[in-house]
C-alpha cells in the first residue's frame, strides 16, 4: 500500500507518496484541475489511499479522487494544528506529515457526508446566506427613515402595503430618499422570494421528504430546523450518544479537568455553528407550541437564568429530533398544542 499526503490550495495540490516504512516515492505539486488530475491520477502506484486536511477546496477534489483510492480520509484541521507549529512549514513539509499521520494510523479524521447530502447543504447554507442579507437590509431601510425624520410603525414597516403607502402618503419622506427607499424594499421581496424557493425545493426533494415529515412531527419542530438538522447532522448512525449529539450542536460547555479538579468553560467554539443557531432560535419558539419543553423552560428559568433555560430546552429538541431519526417513525410523545399564557409570556 501506498500512501499519499494532500495539501489543498485553491489553485495547487502539493503532494507525497510514502511506501508503508516511510521512504518517499515520488513528492511534487499539481495543478487544482480535474484535467491535471487525470494526468496524475495515470502515474500513481497502485493500490493507494490518500489523506488531506479539510478546506473549502476538499469537497470536489474528495469527490474526484475517491473512485481510484483503496481509501480517501479527511483529516480534521483543528486536530492538524500541530502542523502549523513546526518550525519548518511549507506545502511540501505538510504533505509529507499528512502522509505520516495516515501511514501510522493518527490521522484525527474528519466525517464527509455523502455528495448528496452535501450538495443539499450547499443550498440549505445559501438560504441562510439569502435570509442574513435580508436582515441586513430591513435594517438598512429602517436606519436610513432614522436618519431622515420620519415617524414610522415599526411592526408594519416590512409589510408590502404600509410601505407602499409610508411612500406615497407621509409627507415627511424626502424626495432623494424614495429611490434608495425603492431598491431596499425591492431586493428585500427577491431575497425573500429566493429564500422561500430554496426552502420549498428541499422540502419536496425526494431523497428528505420522508425523514423531513417524520422529523416536524415533534411539536415545536418547522420545516427550516427539521432541514437544518438533516442536512448538518448527516447519518445520525455517527453519533453513539446524546451526550456526543449535543456536543456537535455547540449546546454544552467544555471541560478542562486535571489533578482531581474539574473546570467548565462557555458554551465551546467547537460546534456546527449553523445548527447551533437554528436550534437556539427554535428553542426559543418551541415552548410556544410544545407544553412540555414550556415547563422544562420554566423550571429552569426559576434558577435564575433564561438562557440556561433556553439551552436546556435546545438540548431537549436535539434529543427529540435524535429519537425520531434512529427509531424512523413520527413522534410519539405528547401532543403539538398552544402553550399557557402564563408559561410564554417570558
Amino acid at each position: 500500500m501506498y500512501y499519499i499526503g494532500l495539501d489543498v490550495h485553491k489553485k495547487t495540490i502539493s503532494y507525497c507518496v510514502k511506501h508503508g516504512g516511510g521512504e518517499v516515492y515520488a513528492e511534487g505539486v499539481v495543478n487544482a484541475s480535474r484535467g491535471a488530475l487525470d494526468g496524475w491520477l495515470k502515474t500513481l502506484p497502485q493500490p493507494w489511499t490518500g489523506a488531506m486536511e479539510a478546506t473549502m477546496f476538499t469537497g470536489w477534489i474528495y469527490d474526484y479522487l475517491r473512485p481510484h483510492a483503496a481509501a480517501l480520509k479527511v483529516g480534521h484541521p483543528l486536530m492538524l494544528r500541530a502542523i502549523a507549529c513546526s518550525k519548518k512549514k511549507n506545502d511540501r513539509v505538510d504533505a509529507g506529515k499528512i502522509a505520516d499521520l495516515l501511514r501510522c494510523d493518527l490521522l484525527p479524521e474528519s466525517y464527509m457526508a455523502p455528495s448528496a447530502l452535501r450538495e443539499r447543504r450547499r443550498a440549505l447554507r445559501y438560504r441562510n446566506l439569502l435570509v442574513r442579507q435580508n436582515v441586513q437590509m430591513k435594517n438598512k431601510l429602517a436606519g436610513l427613515l432614522m436618519e431622515t425624520g420620519v415617524t414610522y410603525n415599526k411592526e408594519k414597516l416590512h409589510q408590502k402595503r404600509y410601505f407602499a403607502e409610508l411612500l406615497s402618503h407621509n409627507a415627511e419622506v424626502e424626495e432623494n430618499a424614495k429611490p434608495l427607499l425603492k431598491i431596499g424594499r425591492e431586493t428585500i421581496e427577491r431575497l425573500s422570494q429566493a429564500e422561500r424557493a430554496l426552502v420549498r425545493t428541499l422540502e419536496r426533494d425526494p431523497l428528505l421528504a420522508a425523514r423531513l415529515q417524520r422529523l416536524i412531527s415533534i411539536p415545536g419542530v418547522g420545516i427550516v430546523t427539521a432541514l437544518s438538522w438533516a442536512l448538518e447532522m448527516g447519518e445520525v448512525s455517527r453519533f453513539a450518544s446524546l451526550k456526543h449529539a449535543v456536543s456537535y450542536c455547540g449546546l454544552c460547555s467544555g471541560e478542562n479537568s486535571s489533578a482531581g479538579m474539574q473546570k467548565r468553560s462557555p458554551i465551546s467554539k467547537q460546534r456546527n455553528k449553523h445548527l447551533q443557531t437554528v436550534l437556539i432560535e427554535a428553542a426559543k419558539l418551541a415552548p410556544r407550541w410544545n407544553s412540555d419543553l414550556a415547563l422544562l423552560y420554566e423550571k429552569e428559568k426559576q434558577r435564575g437564568n433564561r438562557n440556561r433555560a433556553t439551552l436546556a430546552v435546545a438540548r431537549k429538541i436535539v434529543a427529540y429530533l435524535l429519537a425520531v431519526d434512529r427509531r424512523e417513525q413520527p413522534f410519539q410523545g405528547g401532543k403539538k398544542e398552544k402553550a399557557p399564557l402564563a408559561q410564554t409570556a417570558a
